[in-house]
C-alpha cells in the first residue's frame, strides 16, 4: 500500500503537543536536544510548557513543529512503521516534509525555518497585516472578490473545495472579507495569526531566504515530494529551492497537492504532526481517501496496527 505523509503548518502547535508519545519514546527527547544544540536555546522547554504567547511566535512556532513533527516520524519509523511513498506539507510544514525526504538535514532545517520565522515577522510590523478564513464560496470567486479590493490581499491558501484563506494587508482583508460575505460566502473568520503569510507583503523576506537557502545543502529528494506552489513533484533539489522562494509569496495550493497524491496511487495518508487539521482538510477534498493522525499516542498505535513495514 502506498501511504502519503502530511505535515502540518502554523495553527497546529499547542502547547504539551507530543507529550504522550514522547513519555514513551525516547527518540523525541534526543530530536529535542539536537534541535536545542542547533539553536542554542532550550525549545523542548516551550514545546513542553510554554507559555503559549512564547509558542505561538511565528520564530518559535515554526522549529518547535519540524521538530515535533520529524521525532513523531522517527518513533513511527523506529516502531515499524511502512516508509512514506511521498509526502507533503502545508506552509511551513513543507519543510518537515523535505527533511522527511532527506532534502534538508534535521539541523540545518530547524536553524532555517526558525530564521525563516524572523524575516517573515520582520516583513509586516505587528498589525499591519491579516488573514481571514473564507467558507462557502468558490476558490474562483474568492480571488474575484480579493481583486476587486483595494490594497494588498490574495488567495493564500486553497486549503479545500469551500475553504479559501486570504492575506494582506489589515484593511484590505477586512474589506475582502466584507465583499466575499456580500458574494454568498456561509461564513468568514479572521485568523489569530502574527504574520500575513504567502501574499506579496512577504516579498522584503524573499532576498534574504534566498541567502540562507544558498547556504543550505538541498540533497536530491530520497521520497517525492510534492511542494506547495506547484501542486506536483519536484524534479530535483534545484526546483525545490525555486519553489521555496516561490512558496513565501504565492498560495498554497493544498487541495491540488493532496488530489495529485491520490492520482499518484497514494491510497491513505498520515498526518505527521499535532493535531488533525490536514486530515479534516483531506477529507473535504476528497470523503474516500483513508486519512489518519498519528500525534497521539492512540492515534499512533492505531495506525501501526494497520500500516506496519512490510519490510522483511
Amino acid at each position: 500500500m502506498k501511504l502519503g505523509f502530511l505535515f502540518p503548518g502554523q495553527g497546529a502547535q499547542h502547547v504539551g503537543m507530543l507529550e504522550d508519545v514522547a513519555a514513551t519514546a525516547p527518540l523525541v527527547a534526543e530530536r529535542y536536544r539536537e534541535a536545542a544544540d542547533a539553536l542554542g536555546f532550550d525549545l523542548a522547554r516551550i514545546i513542553r510548557a510554554g507559555p503559549a504567547e512564547e509558542l505561538n511566535k511565528t520564530e518559535i512556532t515554526q522549529p518547535a513543529l519540524l521538530a515535533v513533527s520529524v521525532a513523531l516520524l522517527d518513533v513511527w519509523r523506529s516502531l515499524g512503521g511502512a516508509a512514506p511513498a511521498m509526502v507533503a506539507g502545508h506552509s511551513l510544514g513543507e519543510y518537515s516534509a523535505l527533511t522527511a525526504a532527506r532534502v534538508l538535514d534535521f539541523a540545518a532545517a530547524v536553524r532555517l525555518v526558525h530564521e525563516r520565522g524572523k524575516l517573515m515577522q520582520q516583513a509586516v510590523p505587528a498589525g499591519e497585516g491579516a488573514m481571514a478564513a473564507i467558507l462557502g464560496l468558490q476558490d474562483d470567486e474568492v480571488a474575484a472578490c480579493c481583486k476587486a479590493t483595494q490594497g494588498v490581499v490574495t488567495p493564500a491558501n486553497y486549503n479545500s473545495p469551500g475553504q479559501v484563506v486570504i492575506a494582506g494587508a489589515a484593511r484590505a482583508v477586512a474589506a475582502a472579507v466584507d465583499a466575499c460575505k456580500e458574494a454568498g460566502a456561509r461564513r468568514a473568520v479572521p485568523l489569530d495569526v502574527s504574520v500575513p503569510s504567502h501574499c506579496a507583503l512577504m516579498a522584503p523576506a524573499g532576498d534574504r531566504l534566498a541567502a540562507l537557502l544558498d547556504e543550505v545543502q538541498l540533497k536530491e529528494p530520497q521520497v517525492p515530494v510534492v511542494q506547495n506552489f506547484t501542486a506536483a513533484v519536484a524534479p530535483d533539489a534545484a526546483a525545490i529551492h525555486a519553489n521555496l522562494l516561490r512558496q513565501l509569496v504565492s498560495p498554497v495550493r493544498w487541495s491540488a497537492s493532496v488530489t495529485a497524491m491520490a492520482g499518484a496511487g497514494v491510497e491513505a495518508f498520515l498526518e505527521c504532526g499535532p493535531g488533525n487539521v490536514l486530515a479534516g482538510l483531506a477529507r473535504r477534498i476528497d470523503r474516500k481517501l483513508d486519512v489518519r493522525g498519528i500525534g497521539t499516542l492512540e492515534g499512533l498505535r492505531a495506525a501501526l496496527d494497520v500500516f506496519e513495514s512490510e519490510a522483511p
